[in-house]
């Protein structure tokens, strides 16, 4: 059974979403709240159309692992230079 969250709660979580600072995850796992609860509101929060804030939080969310993906290259080219000039 699911527990009410508290309007509040719901509407502090939101505006963490719109300030772009943390994903969606990070956010939902702060507060304990399950990923797909937060996703939900904001689609409802947008009326069900494709959401600016949803948009966002999947941008945010493939920057981070670009960003991931970035620095396991640049750490892979680093040893290459070490083994090439010991």
């Amino acid at each position: 059974m699911n527990k009410a969250i508290p309007k509040e709660i719901k509407e502090q979580i939101l505006a963490r979403v719109r300030e772009g600072k943390e994903t969606v995850v990070e956010i939902s796992r702060q507060h304990g709240v399950k990923v797909n609860t937060v996703y939900n509101w904001i689609n409802r929060e947008a009326g069900g159309s494709g959401s600016p804030l949803l948009e966002l939080a999947k941008l945010k969310k493939e920057n981070t692992c670009l960003k991931q993906i970035i620095g396991n290259l640049m750490l892979l080219q680093e040893r290459g230079k070490k083994d090439r000039y010991g």
